[in-house]
């Protein structure tokens, strides 16, 4: 292993929704399962969804770039291909976006595009990606 990977684990309300979303709309490829919890491959991070419905609640949001951003979320940084192609994936699926795609910093340094969809159970999920990977942890945001 080169560079270490994640392991997150969440709620979720229904397993089957779980792994028609995971697995079958981003294309997480299926790990170990019970009937309490399914091990999902999201670009070779590990993240578990477990069956607790009561621990299923809705993100409280906070304002970035004038749009309401659910404060807790998780996701991916991708290369600019693969976010676009994923971004047209969940559109083509009709997915409600909770954030559509878009570029934020154009022609800055720390210039991304991002968005951000729920999975069935109400979990956000933010996908993005650099024009720049170097510039992922920029903090000098001056023209690129």
């Amino acid at each position: 292993m080169s560079r270490p990977r994640f392991h997150l684990a969440f709620p979720v309300d229904d397993l089957d929704a779980a792994r028609r979303f995971y697995g079958g709309l981003i294309g997480c490829a299926e790990g170990r399962s019970s009937e309490h919890w399914i091990d999902f491959d999201l670009y070779d991070h590990q993240i578990v969804a477990h069956l607790a419905p009561e621990e299923c609640q809705p993100a409280v949001t906070g304002a970035v770039d004038g749009k309401q951003v659910p404060v807790r979320h998780f996701g991916v940084i991708l290369d600019w291909v693969d976010w676009l192609a994923l971004g047209e994936r969940f559109r083509d699926a009709g997915t409600d976006f909770v954030i559509e795609p878009y570029v934020r910093f154009e022609g800055l340094a720390g210039e991304q595009g991002t968005f951000f969809v729920r999975d069935p159970a109400g979990n956000a999920l933010e996908f993005k990606s650099f024009r720049n990977d170097d510039m992922v942890f920029a903090t000098d945001l001056e023209k690129a």
